[in-house]
């Protein structure tokens, strides 16, 4: 944590967002930069170092959806809930498409380095997106505008849109691949999830509005808070298995319908969610320190993974800034919002990588899989929060009001 913030204050010099920082602080310390020392205590020496404290990752990412819930409260809703759905929906199967026709493509002509349930899965995963680096950047330039409103709304349906979109097409994948179809690990078992996911955090959100009336001061409100988002978590990680039926939940649905329940039923949920804000900030750090730890540089050591990779960038970049222009013209969203929208969308990270998780049980096509999304992962989590910042600049919703500091904001015509 002390070299992820240390890290920021050099950031800060050239205008980069502090999420980056944090980023490369944790490669500096991951297993491919210090790590390689072999020295216990100086740095990250092993990935499996790093697995030993998944849980502080685990847990920040249910905060971060508990924070994006905040964006679904039906006031502000019923200004931009329609756009939202329809442009969140439609730019991630648009970038799906996209991207398994280009992969699809590359197959035919490299058949012997790109399979076809690989160039499927791939276009799936594609389409999600990185809440976590999205919200950072958001609060940290304290960004608010017409973009904003539309972008953490589309961000939280990107990732429930992608889950669907890739069940289906690693279904596909493993019957392309077994010569078999199953049509509930295809059709059943992805929708199962979502619903059960949104069912369970909607009664956690109500859980915690219930428990909220038995206390009075506000930091038992924010610590009854705290632990039940703990909880959310926690029950995101039960599984059952009933032949080929699974039963799961996601994590990110689960709290990011918490929150969403929450402040639509609390009176007081506005001041609540601020002070959580404030009692996060340290778990977001250790959340994308860990993140940049996790990078694997050595993927940049297979040529053919990264001719793949810059391909899979390059049209899902396409994809993303094409839908999402094509469909926010589409709802006569304004100028700046249909220019920009697509950029503030590219940034890639924890769904993604979670997905990669899954995908070994297409054996060899799996690591292939693995190496091309850690490749675009480590790629847009450096690029992805600057561009994200330069497009809401650009739109307008950043505006230069000097520099914060502890003491309070330093106006422009006073800086050093």
């Amino acid at each position: 944590m002390i070299a992820a913030l240390l890290l920021s204050r050099l950031a800060k010099l050239v205008s980069l967002p502090a999420v980056t920082a944090y980023l490369i602080a944790g490669i500096l310390v991951g297993p491919c930069c210090l790590g390689l020392l072999g020295i216990d205590g100086l740095g990250f020496v092993s990935a499996e170092q790093l697995s030993a404290i998944s849980i502080i990752s685990d847990c920040a990412l249910g905060f971060i959806a508990f924070a994006i819930g905040d964006e679904f409260r039906l006031s502000e809703l019923k200004k931009n809930g329609k756009a939202a759905t329809v442009i969140g929906i439609a730019q991630a199967v648009v970038t799906t498409i996209v991207v398994d026709i280009a992969l699809i493509l590359l197959h035919f002509a490299m058949p012997d380095k790109l399979s076809l349930p690989a160039a499927i899965t791939l276009g799936a995963i594609a389409a999600a997106t990185a809440p976590a680096a999205t919200l950072m950047v958001v609060r940290q330039y304290k960004a608010k505008g017409p973009l904003v409103d539309l972008l953490l709304p589309i961000v939280a349906l990107d990732d429930a849109v992608g889950l669907v979109l890739f069940a289906v097409s690693l279904g596909i994948s493993r019957a392309i691949k077994d010569g078999t179809v199953d049509v509930i690990s295809i059709i059943v078992n992805p929708i199962v999830e979502i619903v059960l996911s949104l069912v369970l955090g909607a009664l956690l959100g109500l859980f915690l509005n219930f428990l909220e009336k038995y206390f009075h001061s506000r930091s038992k409100r924010m610590s009854i808070s705290i632990a039940v988002v703990f909880l959310g978590v926690a029950l995101s990680k039960l599984e059952f298995t009933f032949g080929s039926f699974k039963i799961g939940f996601s994590s990110l649905l689960v709290c990011m319908m918490l929150g969403t329940v929450f402040v639509n039923v609390c009176e007081f949920s506005k001041e609540l969610m601020e002070r959580i804000d404030g009692w996060t900030t340290p778990l977001f750090v250790l959340f994308f320190m860990l993140s940049g730890a996790e990078l694997n540089l050595f993927v940049f050591s297979d040529l053919s993974i990264v001719l793949i990779g810059v391909l899979f960038l390059a049209v899902r970049a396409i994809g993303k800034c094409f839908g999402a222009a094509s469909f926010a013209k589409v709802m006569h969203c304004e100028p700046n919002v249909v220019k920009y929208l697509g950029i503030t969308l590219l940034p890639q990270a924890g769904v993604a990588l979670g997905m990669s998780l899954q995908v070994f049980v297409l054996g060899e096509d799996g690591t292939l899989i693995r190496n091309i999304v850690l490749f675009s992962v480590m790629i847009l989590e450096l690029v992805g929060p600057l561009l994200t910042k330069i497009a809401l600049t650009k739109a307008g919703d950043i505006k230069p009001e000097g520099r914060t500091s502890a003491r309070g904001v330093v106006p422009s015509e006073h800086r050093g």
